[in-house]
């Protein structure tokens, strides 16, 4: 019996150890769940305006639906809104660029305009803005190729809205001879819309009756003055100061019976005739879907640049029955 002592012995030796070896090796093996800090996303708007708004809704809503939630601290959302003042619209983007926030959502022209003038590095995700190219964002490259800034991505908008928006005036208004508009002469895309709006009323025999203002402190003179005009319809294009002194052109239009024909749902929602043009809530909510892909990946490349995907007809059920005026055919009443 004795003999077998020693064998005894080196069974519970050798238990000890492994033991002793595995106890050390948990303790020292690396942590594989360390949880990293929530991305940081900087929203910026440039002025307030629920139309615009919409697209902001539309963002969240789409990092939400993708796992990327503030109130679950899966995002970290700053949202800023400079009022439609330029200063405070430097000092928002320098403080994201200074924070180093993960992207920039940058809500309308302005606002894309100051990000990409202001970082190379952080992405920039637009929104409820034409190409880059009608802003002359673009680099030109040998062979006539023209290339967007390399940390610009989310979701543009076309001049094309303008022909379509023509294209429906058209339909509605058959005999249309005069079309009364007032725009920003200090927004390039405005500038740029107007421009292209100038060529399809020239083509089309149409007088263009226009005035350019500078803020929206001006917008009821402005009116006003091309209502005063009797056009046979109100073009409200969709800048940042028609947006925001829509009601004031609304009323000035309504007192005369003038229609106001535009390019988006939301200004039909706030009184406007009828509108074909892009859906601003669904606008964001692609934008944001771009973000989320970004946030999943960390490849900007793997995200372009897009055009809008959503369009739609719509038309305002209150205001049609006020002028008299019959639906464009297929269009949907807004809520």
């Amino acid at each position: 019996m004795m003999r077998n002592q020693p064998s005894r012995h080196a069974a519970v030796l050798a238990l000890v150890c492994a033991l002793t070896v595995s106890t050390f090796a948990g303790c020292t093996q690396p942590k594989t769940n360390i949880e990293r800090p929530a991305p940081t996303v900087g929203f910026v708007q440039a002025i307030e305006d629920p139309t615009i708004g919409d697209a902001r809704k539309g963002f969240e809503d789409a990092l939400r639906k993708n796992g990327f939630s503030d109130s679950a601290g899966t995002v970290k959302i700053v949202y800023r809104n400079a009022q439609g003042d330029i200063p405070t619209l430097n000092q928002i983007i320098d403080q994201f660029v200074a924070d180093k926030v993960s992207l920039i959502a940058a809500n309308t022209t302005l606002a894309m305009m100051t990000a990409v003038q202001k970082t190379k590095d952080i992405p920039i995700f637009m929104m409820v803005a034409p190409s880059p190219d009608i802003n002359k964002l673009t680099e030109l490259h040998a062979g006539g190729n023209q290339t967007a800034p390399k940390n610009l991505s989310g979701v543009y908008e076309t001049l094309a809205y303008i022909d379509s928006t023509m294209s429906l005036t058209k339909q509605l208004f058959p005999n249309v001879k005069r079309i009364a508009i007032i725009y920003n002469s200090s927004e390039p895309n405005s500038m740029n819309s107007v421009t292209r709006l100038r060529e399809q009323c020239r083509e089309k025999g149409i007088e263009l009756i226009e005035q350019a203002i500078t803020s929206s402190n001006e917008a009821q003179q402005a009116a006003d003055a091309v209502l005063s005009k009797s056009p046979d319809v109100f073009f409200a294009l969709p800048d940042n100061v028609v947006f925001a002194s829509f009601e004031t052109i609304l009323k000035s239009a309504t007192d005369k019976k003038i229609p106001i024909i535009t390019s988006e749902e939301g200004l039909v929602k706030r009184g406007a005739f009828a509108a074909y043009g892009a859906d601003f809530y669904q606008w964001g909510f692609q934008a944001g879907e771009s973000a989320a892909e970004y946030l999943r990946s960390g490849d900007l490349v793997s995200v372009p640049l897009q055009t809008v995907k959503v369009r739609k007809l719509t038309y305002n059920e209150a205001t049609a029955t006020a002028l008299g005026l019959t639906p464009p055919a297929g269009a949907m009443a807004v809520k």
